[in-house]
């Protein structure tokens, strides 16, 4: 696993959420709160990083995620540039790193990284200068770090921590990097029990998720649980999971104010979006009282804010 931290012991780049201390983890979330701001409240801006010029270097598309890095540059100062980068599958990384060292003779200083094939962003982080900072924007099904972040700053904001608490995380397990980041924060940070609810051909192999309770049914992993948190799946994965259509799914795994009643009564419902509405959950449980579901988008941006202020902090003396 590549090394995150400087020799100093700072954050330099975050791939994963995977070896960070929980001392490290609630600072992060201790300043991404200092950024969160309601909505039609003004934004926060600071000039901590005027100077920095960030790329935006995204294989696939993700709307939500790539304007939320975008915004929470600007707001810190950075200069940001969005670049949707068509790649070879072919040596892949080395592909990616050819356009990396393109742009940091350009003087970049921030690569923020989002593709679809493992290892990646990993190698960017072996080879650029000392000075360059690399995130992970999401990286095949392995890690999303920052979802994972903004997911836990989420639960904190209603719960006052995760110590204690029991997670559901429900759907498609097996191919999810937002289910994998999740795990890795809510575990740092104490989280009791987390449960894995999805059919047999969407859960995780037996090696993954150490610790973890898997349950098949909704009825068996929902009651007690603290936490809601739905994943979204794929049309291609519905079939794969042995069900004809998304109806079929949704009869079987989709969270409807019958099925969140099995949790606690005051369970939180959470989603990393895109939603299908009518396959993973009813309209009514996504713009219910008990979703945060629109809060996680809002904290992507203050989440997004901290980190690049964190890892870039150190960009002009590493």
């Amino acid at each position: 696993m590549i090394e995150q931290r400087r020799p100093d012991g700072t954050l330099r780049h975050l791939i994963t959420l995977e070896g960070l201390r929980r001392a490290e983890i609630e600072a992060l979330l201790d300043r991404a709160q200092h950024y969160v701001r309601a909505v039609g409240e003004r934004p926060p801006f600071s000039g901590a990083l005027q100077g920095i010029t960030i790329g935006n270097l995204f294989t696939e598309p993700s709307t939500r995620t790539r304007v939320s890095f975008e915004l929470a540059g600007r707001r810190l100062g950075a200069d940001v540039i969005n670049l949707e980068v068509q790649l070879s599958s072919r040596a892949k990384g080395e592909t990616m790193l050819d356009t990396v060292y393109t742009l940091q003779a350009l003087h970049f200083d921030v690569f923020v990284i989002r593709d679809a094939e493992p290892g990646v962003t990993a190698h960017v982080a072996a080879n650029v200068a000392p000075h360059v900072s690399v995130l992970s924007a999401g990286e095949a099904h392995l890690t999303h770090p920052t979802q994972g972040l903004l997911d836990a700053l989420t639960i904190r904001q209603h719960r006052g921590g995760l110590a204690g608490l029991t997670i559901a995380i429900v759907g498609d397990v097996r191919h999810s990097r937002v289910a994998r980041s999740a795990q890795q924060v809510f575990s740092a940070l104490g989280a009791a029990e987390l449960r894995l609810i999805a059919p047999p051909a969407l859960l995780p192999d037996a090696e993954e998720f150490p610790g973890c309770r898997r349950f098949e049914r909704m009825e068996d992993g929902l009651p007690g649980a603290d936490v809601v948190m739905m994943l979204r799946i794929q049309k291609e994965r519905i079939t794969q999971a042995a069900f004809p259509d998304g109806a079929e799914y949704f009869a079987r795994y989709g969270l409807t104010a019958k099925r969140l009643a099995l949790a606690r009564r005051d369970a939180l419902v959470m989603h990393p979006q895109p939603m299908n509405r009518g396959i993973e959950i009813a309209s009514d449980v996504a713009d219910g009282p008990q979703s945060v579901i629109r809060q996680q988008v809002s904290n992507g941006v203050a989440v997004r804010m901290a980190v690049l202020e964190a890892v870039a902090s150190g960009v002009r003396s590493g």
